[in-house]
């Protein structure tokens, strides 16, 4: 264990038995003043495979945009070294994640100091003979050599750094749902490989000036398998007092201000969607860990925090991943069982609030000259205690029922949907015969609102309705996703087109809700009166609504829509969402 005094860079200074100047990195060797560009990362994987050839091995699991390799260091005492051995010997996973956001590095240079500390036997002893540690020191590798000073101009150190999104503008730490990327598909694919118990995404906050330096969030604790949360309590408890006795200050919230810039609104925790790391891996039935040091402590600083999160994460694994992992193989028993239970797709944090002692600093809220708004000042010379409030109950939001047996994509809609399927380690089988009349459950929307500007690429889409009964034919060629599999949770959570992040919320199905043919106006007067003159019960219908809504009686077109939605030229198919649900597998 490094304790809170010891500086960092005292460690180049250790005698090493393997080669310390190739083992070393960039930012060591500066005093942690610097970080170093990616081409650091592809030798010190080398060299460390080099160095250590029974413990460790180099991979690369994919390539960026811009054609530069995404590498990955597999470390392990137990020759492990290939995700079956992994599999054959029963050993959890873990994966270490540093650079999804590559203006915060931290992850990097202290991943690589924890990988040598512990193959040296320094750091973390008999971590590695239990479990496979998966480090990938840079995610966003083509945003990391976006490289200049001020990329993050709230954060202190280091002088240079990367950019927060990939070279195709993409949030990598918002696609994991979606799966734009492709850096993300070869995270996926490796995820898919060696199925990680942990998964630890390591970045540096934003934010105001206060003593606190890290937050470790930790799922499934509210969310995800109520079993399964005992091991990701216990994980994030254990990891919170062991850096705790390192001198840090962590907290389990996020510590962002309930209002912007005000330390007296307090704080709020939370669930966070499955578009970021900590709220998918818990569908995955496994275990999330959100690693955010504090941009204003200095680069050594954050850099020491890391280190010691990450050798705690490691040395909890191997004090109890069996366990661990065991309850995540239980809980992807369950998951096979959760047809017509219902299933929290979402959450909110309630009203309820505690009084908590928060370590910030003196500070003052004036009205500034510049923007005109009240702004704060802090006092980093004068430690303050804030009694502010905290929201910590958090409970489900919207919940859905799990279908019966699955969901059945049509022919149409079955490759676009399959990719992404595939991309999530999905089960799921194609039809090899149609069904004239399926007894399925349809959605139509009563209400679709396409968002109004892009978000990640994409036009974003809500949509209010209900499912219901409708007998509809289903072709060969459609795919049914059975309900039955480890993975129903992200099943529901890809396929209900209410969830948060759903295929159809990030607009893949927006097609769908496009209303495609129209009829003239003229036509259409002509065929109102047709249909009135056919059926008089119709036309007291329209007589009453006009009389009764103004919004209809004022609006021509919806005057006019009124009977073409009643005209044999009607598109039955508009709003309809194109993936249906089966209490019976087809």
């Amino acid at each position: 264990m490094i304790r809170p005094a010891l500086t960092l860079a005292l460690l180049a200074a250790v005698p090493l038995s393997h080669a310390a100047p190739d083992l070393t990195t960039v930012s060591e060797r500066s005093g942690f003043e610097k970080t170093g560009r990616f081409d650091e990362v592809p030798k010190l994987c080398a060299d460390f495979q080099k160095a250590y050839p029974k413990e460790v091995k180099c991979i690369e699991f994919g390539r960026t945009p811009e054609d530069r390799p995404m590498l990955a260091l597999v470390a392990t005492r137990t020759g492990a070294l290939t995700p079956q051995a992994a599999r054959k010997k029963g050993l959890p996973v873990t994966l270490i994640q540093g650079g999804i956001h590559a203006g915060e590095i931290d992850g990097k240079d202290a991943g690589f100091l924890a990988l040598r500390e512990m193959l040296a036997n320094r750091a973390a002893k008999g971590a590695l003979d239990k479990q496979v540690l998966l480090f990938v020191p840079v995610f966003n590798v083509d945003g990391h050599e976006r490289f200049a000073k001020w990329n993050r101009p709230n954060q202190r150190g280091p002088v240079e750094m990367g950019w927060r999104t990939t070279a195709q503008n993409f949030n990598l730490n918002r696609d994991y749902m979606k799966v734009d990327a492709p850096e993300m598909q070869a995270m996926l694919a490796l995820v898919n490989a060696w199925d990680p118990l942990t998964y630890v995404d390591l970045h540096v906050t934003d934010g105001a000036k206060f003593q606190h330096d890290v937050s470790i969030q930790v799922e499934p604790v509210v969310s995800g398998d109520p079993e399964l949360r005992k091991a990701g309590l216990a994980l994030r408890t254990n990891v919170i007092a062991d850096i705790s006795k390192q001198g840090s200050m962590p907290q389990s919230y996020y510590m962002s201000f309930t209002k912007t810039d005000d330390p007296s609104s307090g704080f709020a925790d939370g669930v966070y969607d499955p578009r970021y790391s900590t709220g998918y891996f818990q569908l995955r039935n496994r275990i999330g860990v959100l690693v955010e040091t504090h941009s204003w402590k200095d680069y050594p600083t954050r850099v020491r925090i890391t280190y010691n999160t990450v050798i705690s994460v490691l040395e909890q694994v191997a004090a109890h991943g069996q366990e661990w992992q065991h309850l995540a193989f239980q809980a992807d028993g369950r998951a096979t069982r959760l047809a017509g239970s219902p299933v929290p797709m979402s959450y909110k944090t309630t009203d309820k609030t505690r009084m908590v002692d928060f370590q910030g600093y003196a500070y003052t809220r004036t009205p500034s000259d510049v923007s005109g708004i009240l702004m704060t000042r802090y006092d980093e010379t004068k430690p303050q205690v804030w009694h502010v409030p905290l929201r910590d109950e958090v409970v489900p939001d919207l919940e859905l029922t799990a279908p019966g047996a699955g969901y059945i994509v049509p022919a149409a809609q079955a490759r676009l949907v399959a990719a992404k399927l595939d991309q999530h380690g999905i089960t799921y089988r194609v039809l090899n015969q149609a069904q004239g009349s399926a007894p399925v459950e349809t959605f139509r929307a009563d209400k679709a609102v396409f968002s109004a500007t892009s978000f990640e690429s994409h036009q974003r889409l809500a949509v209010e309705g209900s499912w219901k009964p409708e007998p509809r034919p289903v072709a060969k060629g459609s795919l049914f996703v059975p309900i039955a599999q480890a993975k129903a949770r992200l099943v529901m959570a890809l396929l209900e087109p209410k969830a948060p992040d759903s295929l159809l919320a990030w607009g893949l199905f927006n097609n769908a809700f496009e209303r495609k043919e129209y009829m003239e106006e003229y036509v259409a007067e002509e065929v109102a009166r047709e249909q009135m003159a056919k059926n008089p019960v119709l036309a007291a219908e329209f007589k009453q609504k006009v009389e009764s809504d103004p919004a209809l009686a004022n609006n021509p077109r919806a005057r006019l829509e009124f009977f073409a939605r009643r005209h044999a030229s009607w598109d039955e198919r508009l709003n309809l969402y194109p993936v249906m649900r089966a209490n019976v597998a087809p």
